[in-house]
């Protein structure tokens, strides 16, 4: 059974021994593996497809791209007409009006490209000892060097030495606490602080009403840039298309990526406010000497510009808050059963099942599999809901019964 390819975040020794689960076709919500069988997408795949799978609208737009040109170097002064289009494009619909957009590989680069702006931007104000970043309790922000150094769940940066230093670890929902935290630093030696409105792989964790409009405010008061960590989050995942917009966060930055092309090519981005952006757009400012052999690809844009299309079109981000309340009140329904602790939801089509038992969320993992709906092990011991944004209210239904039959397997 064994095979070449190294699993991320996969234990090898056992994969070896069983096997690979191989997914050979998707539709919509639902996918099915080499040998035939159906399930549910439960996970979106990695929290990613958030217009569904087998969306022939943007293969054959990434096909009529890389027919033309597949890409192109964007150092320098060069680029790539989709490029272009999908950057105003996102632009249009951030939350600060006339960002600018930094497209990166995915989300572990965005994380990595807002540290560097972070950074950079207080040098160029004049604030060097500016460096400090601040990560949450419980955070997740990717697996580059930058994201495993303020990574807030604990096992995915031990045992790996130190990376980035001058980065400090606060509370994921008390204010007072991340106030009283950066008091403690000073202001004057913060950079930024990454939040992510909902969190995802660490436990899909909704902070308390006022939290992020209370660290938002004190991050404005004491000049320390709020980058917005929307990976999971961006792009109707929440109900708006973006997070940022729904809690009127105004980001500084906001990283995205997954939602930017539901995953049908690889690519994120850096979406920077005016009052970032114009300290590397002056007079003086110099190179920013950053950037990624495939930042900008032009058949990722393509995709990107398809995807976000077909959103704007089906109205995503309003079905998805319109189905929010019947989405949450049916997940909580697996509440009752007896190996599950709790259900958390209530912000768009994300959620967890929270096992009593932490340590045996693998083994509920694989009888949900077996009963037909995909889902993933997440922190704390939970099982991840981030189905793509199509979903019905009878799928949600369908979804719920298939958690259900596992569960109680």
């Amino acid at each position: 059974m064994s095979n070449a390819f190294w699993h991320g975040f996969g234990d090898m020794n056992a994969i070896s021994k069983n096997g690979p689960f191989v997914v050979a076709k998707g539709e919509g919500c639902w996918v099915w593996d080499d040998k035939g069988n159906k399930y549910f997408d439960a996970a979106g795949a990695l929290w990613y497809v958030n217009v569904g799978h087998g969306r022939k609208a943007i293969a054959q737009a990434m096909f009529e791209q890389a027919s033309q040109i597949a890409s192109y170097s964007s150092f320098g002064d060069c680029t790539t007409p989709s490029t272009i289009e999908l950057a105003n494009t996102v632009a249009s619909l951030a939350p600060n009006p006339d960002s600018k957009v930094f497209f990166t590989l995915g989300g572990s680069d965005a994380i990595d490209t807002a540290i560097k702006i972070a950074r950079r931007y207080w040098t160029l104000k004049g604030n060097p000892d500016k460096q400090v970043i601040l990560f949450r309790d419980n955070g997740y922000h990717g697996m580059n060097i930058g994201g495993t150094s303020i990574a807030g769940i604990g096992p995915n940066n031990e045992n790996l030495g130190d990376f980035v230093t001058n980065v400090a670890q606060v509370s994921w929902e008390n204010a007072d606490d991340v106030i009283a935290a950066i008091d403690a630093i000073g202001e004057d030696k913060i950079a930024a602080l990454f939040c992510e409105p909902v969190m995802g792989a660490g436990g899909v964790r909704i902070a308390p009403d006022t939290y992020l409009q209370a660290i938002r405010k004190a991050c404005s008061e004491r000049n320390i840039l709020f980058v917005a960590d929307e990976v999971i989050t961006g792009f109707g995942r929440c109900g708006d298309w973006f997070a940022s917009s729904r809690f009127n966060l105004e980001p500084d930055m906001m990283t995205v990526a997954k939602g930017l092309t539901s995953g049908y090519s690889p690519m994120g981005a850096v979406v920077a406010a005016p009052s970032v952006w114009n300290e590397f757009y002056r007079e003086g400012a110099g190179m920013f000497r950053h950037g990624y052999t495939y930042g900008g690809h032009a058949t990722s844009a393509a995709a990107g510009l398809a995807n976000i299309k077909i959103m704007a079109d089906e109205r995503l981000p309003q079905h998805v808050a319109e189905l929010e309340d019947y989405f949450t009140q049916a997940v909580k329904t697996l509440e009752d059963i007896d190996v599950v602790r709790e259900v958390r939801a209530g912000v768009g089509f994300l959620g967890a099942i929270q096992l009593e038992d932490p340590t045996t969320a693998p083994h509920w993992y694989e009888k949900c599999r077996e009963a037909g709906v995909i889902s993933r092990a997440i922190w704390t011991g939970s099982l991840q809901i981030a189905p793509p944004l199509v979903m019905t209210k009878e799928e949600i239904d369908q979804m719920v019964a298939l958690f259900r039959k596992g569960l109680t397997s």
